[in-house]
Parts: C-alpha cells; structure tokens; sequence
C-alpha cells in the first residue's frame, strides 16, 4: 500500500465500501428506502387462496365426483312391503352391460312380490371378451338352475337391457337364447325406467317419491304418473365424458323431478349397491344411503357414481336414498307381464 498513490487508495476504499453496502443491502432486509415490490417467489399452495374456492364447486371443475358433494343427515325410513299370497314362481335373466343377473320371484294376484332367489354373474359382456361357448354355457346354466327351483319353462324371461343393446356380443346372445328357443325381450331407457319404478316404488310412496337406476351402460329416473329420464351411467368415463359435463346433465334432468315428489328417492344399481353395501344393518331390505360426501370412492366406476349421486341430491334436495335389496328393472318387467 505504500507504494499507491492517494488517489489509489482512496479509490479501493470506495470500492470496499461499495461492496460491503451491496452486501449488507441483500441481506438487511429495507435498507436502501424504496418498498420491494417483486413478486414473491413462494406460491400458494395447492388448494388454498382462489384455487380452493374454485375447487370447492367441484365437479364442475374437477376430473373426479368433487370431494365435496352433497352433505346432509339422512332421514329415517321405516317401511315393510306386503308378501305374497300364494302366489307363482317366475325367472327373469338380465342381460347386462356388465354380465348376466338372474331373479327369481313369488308373485300373486295382487302383484306382491317376494324375492326368492338372486343371482349375480359376470359374463365380460361390456369388454367384448365372452365367446360363443361362454354365452351358450351361461344361459343354459341359469335355464338350469330356474328349472330345478320350481320355475316353469313358460316363465323364463330374458331381457336385454338399454345400456347392453350397443354391445357387440348381443347378435351372439340373441341367436344361442333363439336356438334354444326363447326370446330376448329388448327394452327401451325410457321402458326400464318405468319397469325399475314398478318394482322399487312402493304405493304408499307414489305420491311422494321418485326411483333412479345408476346403471353402468346409463342411468334412469322415473316417477308417477309417466315421468322418465335417462342419463350417463356409472361407466361414463369409458366412453370419454368428462365428469363436470356428466354433473351438470344429470343435475339438469333431475331438476324435472316434480318437488312435491322428492322426499324419498329408492335407489338402485350396481354402484347405490356397492354404497348400501357399507351401511347395511343385518339382513334388511331397505337400507339407507349416507350422504355422498359422507363416501369415499374406491374405484373409477364407483367414484363416476357418487359424482352422478351427488349431482341427483343437489338438484333435488332430497335427503333420504332408499336402497332396495330386491328390486330390479327386470323383476318390473314381471311385474307388467
């Protein structure tokens, strides 16, 4: 240093005071006067600030149910049906969008009914993975099995449901059932609603309830006197439909249900089944569903039914789902024979 000039240390001297400021100014947070207005660094996290309020009318901005669907304290429901008198065995399979089912049933004079046996398979139908030989098979082993119950040949019924009409198996189940001699009965979605509604509705709530069948292939929903409506079924999502579209339809249609026709909904489907299934108290017919906020989805099929389930409770208000062990659109296609 001896060596420099004045002028040259004065100039290093400037220098290291510089620095320093600068450096004190990075980490002394205010120094230097002016308010920082850089935008910070660290984000809301997800579901907080305005992500969560727009989340939270899910799912109309959600690719599942929402999470948040309707929430409320179901109601209590008592209610037995009448058993037959006497009465006749009768058999119907159901062809399914996602296998054969089959119900056999005593049904008198008076059109009560009791269920006497049922039957759930699973035939592939819906993944197009059943051969010739599993279709014969199977309808010959459920002819079989009502033949040796009780049930006359003449009281064997087939039918083919709306949401299994598309399928490309159905040409292959048609021939075998026409080989053997019966004949597919093939229903219309506006038909198996009002044949869910014969079966699941009972008289003393056809002035104050309404019936929805959450189908895999689609979903129904029908009320006295002639009231019918089709939507999405549980397997939407096969066939690339988004879940907030799927909401706001059915939410739409079943804002037609009339009001004074919503204080009981009697549910049915493979999903009302699989939620029933949760809650269900001993061996009761009639079990009452939890709210859909109140359940968690275990599976896409499941989680598009909540979303449709929510979208039905929202629009109607209604605070009571009543599952029916025993009824079935096609034990309502008995019920009109």
């Amino acid at each position: 240093m001896a060596r420099l000039t004045t002028f040259s240390r004065l100039l290093i001297t400037l220098l290291i005071v510089a620095a320093l400021f600068f450096v004190a100014r990075k980490f002394i947070p205010g120094l230097g006067g002016s308010k920082d207005t850089t935008p910070t660094t660290e984000q809301p996290t997800s579901g907080t600030s305005t992500e969560s309020s727009s989340s939270a009318t899910a799912p109309s901005n959600s690719s599942t149910w929402g999470k948040t669907g309707a929430s409320f304290t179901p109601t209590a429901f008592t209610y037995s049906a009448p058993m037959p008198n006497g009465g006749k065995l009768k058999g119907v399979v159901e062809l399914g969008a996602t296998g054969f089912n089959s119900f056999i049933i005593r049904l008198d004079a008076q059109k009560n009914w009791k269920l006497e046996k049922a039957e759930f398979g699973v035939s592939l139908v819906k993944e197009g993975l059943a051969t010739d030989d599993d279709v014969k098979n199977g309808l010959k082993r459920y002819i079989a099995d009502m033949l040796s119950f009780g049930v006359g040949p003449k009281d064997i019924h087939f039918v083919v449901s709306s949401g299994a009409q598309k399928e490309p198996i159905m040409p292959k189940i048609n021939a075998a059932l026409k080989g053997m001699g019966y004949y597919v009965n093939v229903v219309t979605p506006e038909q198996e609603a009002r044949y869910a509604l014969k079966a699941a509705l009972p008289s003393a709530y056809s002035n104050r309830g309404f019936v929805v069948d959450i189908g895999s292939g689609n979903t129904k929903m029908s009320w006295l006197p002639g009231g019918a409506l089709e939507a999405p079924g549980a397997k939407y999502y096969q066939n690339n439909l988004n879940a907030s579209d799927v909401y706001q339809e059915v939410k739409g249609k079943a804002a037609q249900i009339p009001s004074n026709l919503r204080g009981t909904c009697f549910i049915i489907g493979g999903v009302p089944y699989e939620l029933a299934k949760q809650v269900r108290n001993g061996k009761e017919r009639y079990t009452v569903l939890k709210a859909p906020a109140d359940y968690k989805a275990d599976g896409a099929k499941q989680e598009a039914g909540l979303n449709i389930y929510s979208a039905i409770a929202d629009a109607t208000g209604c605070k009571q789902f009543v599952f029916d062990w025993d009824a079935n659109f096609t034990i309502g296609f008995l019920l009109q024979l």
